[in-house]
């Protein structure tokens, strides 16, 4: 009989830092002890900060110990898992206080110390075991809606959650579907926009590693609700482990009739393919996406019109992120009114960050919407490294806005940050301290863009080559008023011109940069 399980964090960094052999000595250990039969070992998702990582947690408790290795083992199997005392040394201290995430949420911390909606299952379950996540009322929303629910009233549902797309846009997405189902034409498919290559971004990855059958559900209750009956998921070519998982969890929900034809008995029928891409940045967008999808160039599409009407294979296409469909289940499961409640009345539920840069604790973080980024940074983040002062902030990646100390205390939220000129983006947040290089980091940004412009229209394939030319000759203390000028001039047309929305938003960072931290650019100015 089982009476413990051990879950190690099996993601590339950990494995890295010496997951494997960790798990290894663990078992070895419980044999010695005879626990082998008694205690389950796997691996999960990271879920939790970088610096800890490999993470050992122990349920039915949840003590989570990090970083662990190999040589730990001896004594966390002795201590723990024999005579039942917690091994203090190695816990992992509760990333955020009660007092504090009661503040931002009444029903307080849980694992890992955040509220967790789309990472609720993340780091209690084996990725590769649908049994765990069948454990964790996995399924149970698509096996209601089959049985209790109209693919109109799951539709109407989603809508009444006011659920945005995370993937950057904030676009409702009961709205969305409701266009694909509007539709005459009765072949439709649903697209899951897994290509995540915005530089620092990483929460669809840990998603996919941590709850793989998550973004599965989803995506059939998407299907069911406006009537597709093929779904392809878009990854990243550069994630391996996730896209294995995804096809182990695919292989093993239609094992159970979870998904594929006649879905538990149903009427219902929906198949879902995995495709690699090459790692074009291009690619993330939606249309660029589709087209890479059907074997073509990787390169946007007009639009109207839009995949709503004419996506993939010229159908009706709903295209979602992995963040966005990973909300679906519990919406469904839970109702609209249980997600409205957390958040903000203009953007419910919580929204995952990836948080890099100069704060004491990096890595995925999962707040409510409306958290302001000062109680990310101070609550989340641990604060700024060595008690420097906060800077400025690149909120939504390497395409996102820079923020300064003045908006610390704004909601974030998709609304208020609009009204200030802000954004979400992917959730990226890169955190900068008192010592950081406003044009530097300008310059890095328009550096990548340059390389990664898909080439299709003039503003951005010139564009950014200029503006990177301004950024190196007021780096090199060369450039003249005329040059910072002709910069703001440039990133201006960019934003306004380009041909799809990657492209305008390219010289965000130069344009916010220039709004908030002029006196650093005119600084650089030969008078």
């Amino acid at each position: 009989m089982i009476r413990s399980s051990v879950l190690i964090s099996g993601d590339p960094i950990s494995l890295s830092r010496g997951a494997e052999e960790t798990k290894l000595a663990i078992e070895a250990e419980l044999a010695f002890y005879g626990l082998e039969d008694e205690v389950q070992v796997g691996y999960t998702g990271r879920v939790s900060r970088t610096d800890v990582v490999p993470v050992v947690v122990v349920y039915p408790d949840e003590t989570v110990y990090g970083p662990v290795s190999a040589d730990d083992a001896a004594e966390l199997v002795e201590e723990h898992l024999y005579k039942g005392r917690v091994v203090e040394h190695l816990r992992v201290a509760q990333e955020v206080a009660s007092a504090e995430i009661d503040t931002l949420d009444p029903e307080g911390a849980t694992l890992y110390g955040q509220k967790r909606v789309v990472l609720n299952r993340a780091g209690r379950i084996d990725p590769y075991s649908v049994d765990d996540y069948i454990a964790y009322d996995g399924y149970f929303a698509l096996g209601q809606a089959l049985a209790e629910m109209t693919p109109d009233e799951v539709l109407e549902e989603v809508k009444a959650s006011n659920l945005q797309g995370r993937g950057g846009a904030g676009f409702p997405t009961g709205l969305k579907w409701t266009f694909v189902a509007q539709q005459p034409e009765t072949t439709r498919y649903i697209v899951c926009n897994a290509d995540e290559s915005e530089p620092g971004t990483f929460k669809d990855r840990l998603i996919i590693e941590g709850d793989p059958h998550a973004v599965l559900e989803g995506m059939a209750l998407a299907g069911y609700a406006v009537g597709a009956s093929e779904g392809w998921i878009y990854i990243r070519g550069e994630y391996a482990m996730a896209k294995d998982i995804l096809n182990h969890a695919i292989e093993a929900a239609e094992r159970l009739n979870l998904l594929g034809d006649n879905i538990l008995g149903s009427d219902f029928s929906f198949h879902i393919h995995v495709h690699a891409g090459a790692g074009a940045y291009i690619c993330g967008e939606e249309t660029a996406l589709l087209n890479s999808l059907e074997g073509k160039r990787g390169s946007p599409r007009i639009r109207p019109p839009y995949p709503t009407v004419r996506g993939f294979r010229d159908k009706p296409t709903v295209v979602n992120n992995v963040e966005t469909l990973a909300n679906v289940p519990p919406i469904v499961l839970h109702g609209a009114d249980w997600f409205r409640a957390i958040g903000t009345e203009r953007s419910p539920g919580t929204k995952v960050y990836t948080m890099l840069g100069d704060v004491n604790l990096t890595g995925l973080v999962e707040a409510p919407m409306g958290t302001t980024l000062r109680e990310i940074i101070d609550i989340y983040g641990g604060g700024i490294k060595g008690g420097k002062a906060f800077k400025a902030a690149q909120t939504g990646g390497s395409a996102g806005t820079i923020i300064p100390a003045d908006l610390l205390d704004v909601p974030m939220d998709f609304a208020s940050m609009r009204e200030h000129g802000a954004g979400l983006g992917s959730g990226a947040l890169l955190i900068c301290d008192e010592n950081t290089d406003i044009v530097d980091l300008a310059y890095v940004l328009i550096r990548f863009f340059r390389t990664e412009s898909c080439g299709k229209c003039t503003p951005c394939r010139v564009g950014n080559v200029q503006m990177l030319e301004s950024l190196e000759r007021l780096r090199k203390g060369m450039a003249r008023r005329s040059d910072l000028e002709r910069l703001e001039e440039i990133a201006t047309y960019v934003e306004s011109a380009s041909f799809c929305g990657l492209g305008q938003a390219a010289p965000v960072p130069i344009l916010t940069g220039l709004r908030y931290f002029r006196d650093e650019f005119e600084s650089r100015v030969r008078d």
